[in-house]
């Protein structure tokens, strides 16, 4: 809170002295009674005599609240109007059995929920979406700018709910046909997995260049260590798996022509570290375009103090014309 006119505050300096000379001058006026003994006094003052006593700094109060109001005291604050050219984003995330893997810990699909909700939360202004896949893709969550939706999917993301395999092309394919009908000047997959393509009616390849066509860019996130790792190797009747310890084969170079189609950019993470830093680097390199304008607002609080002195010095005067009258003889 700011004062539009601070110089009307220095009146307040002279309360303190107009109160005493007040005071003094008020002692001259009033004759003292004196009795013999003070025992005949007593029982004699009530509320009045108190009342009476302080009822001036009433008036006081309210020439404080005029000269406060007379330096209009004023509340201010920026109203930030944001225009944003967002980008449109979807998520495309293996969900095959080897994403339980314990290379990462607890799992790779673990640490994949988590970073990526953190993507989704740095991403304020964009629509985002979520495709999983293993031997088929579904549409986990469509494109949407609800964050707290879609982070809602991602971390409800579950291996076993899709047949068995890895479907890359149909992931990609699914993802790209929800953005065809977008009308942001830049759509982007951030596609992860962690094994080679195997199932699907739509090649890897082939799903690339349809998102060329469509001017679709395709980040590749290569998923998982190289060697031995524990996995699991086969899924009981309660839905659970058996792990074992098995060489992973990994091709890179499919992943690397994907986004080479659709100049986007291959990564691969052997850490936890490593896919937090990829997808920041993803975040760095689609920006969104924000422009910012701020309108000044004042809100004048002058009428609200005028309004309590006003109440007040209606307040003083009732009670010394009533019930604190003074009769003068």
């Amino acid at each position: 809170m700011t004062f539009a006119e601070p110089l009307w505050l220095l009146l307040l300096l002279l309360l303190p002295v107009l109160a005493w000379v007040y005071r003094r001058a008020a002692a001259q006026r009033h004759v003292a009674l004196q009795v013999s003994r003070q025992q005949a006094m007593r029982g004699v003052k009530t509320w009045v005599v108190y009342a009476r006593k302080w009822i001036q700094g009433l008036r006081w109060i309210v020439l404080a609240l005029i000269i406060l109001a007379m330096a209009r005291p004023q509340k201010k604050w920026y109203e930030e109007k944001i225009e944003a050219e967002a980008i449109d984003i979807m998520l495309v995330i293996d969900v095959s059995a080897s994403m339980l893997s314990k290379d990462f810990s607890p799992d790779r699909l673990t640490i994949a929920k988590q970073v990526a909700s953190d993507f989704v939360s740095h991403r304020r202004y964009d629509r985002l979406g979520l495709v999983v896949f293993s031997g088929g893709a579904f549409t986990q969550c469509p494109l949407t700018s609800d964050h707290r939706i879609l982070q809602a999917f991602i971390n409800n993301m579950q291996v076993g709910r899709l047949k068995d395999g890895t479907a890359i092309g149909m992931g990609l394919s699914t993802a790209v046909n929800h953005l065809k009908n977008s009308t942001s000047k830049s759509k982007v997959v951030i596609l992860l997995t962690d094994g080679e393509n195997n199932a699907g009616v739509v090649g890897p390849v082939q799903a690339a260049e349809i998102a060329k066509a469509l001017d679709v860019r395709v980040y590749t996130v290569g998923l998982g260590t190289d060697g031995t790792v524990l996995s699991p190797v086969a899924r009981n009747r309660d839905g659970s798996y058996t792990f074992a310890t098995r060489t992973m084969v990994f091709n890179t170079q499919l992943l690397e022509e994907m986004a080479r189609i659709t100049k986007g950019q291959f990564f691969r993470t052997r850490s936890p570290q490593d896919l937090q830093n990829v997808y920041s680097s993803i975040d760095l390199m689609e920006k969104t375009v924000i422009t910012s304008n701020s309108v000044r607002r004042t809100l004048e609080l002058y009428f609200w103090l005028l309004d309590a002195a006003f109440c007040l010095l209606v307040l003083e005067m009732l009670l010394r014309w009533g019930p604190l009258r003074v009769i003068t003889v």
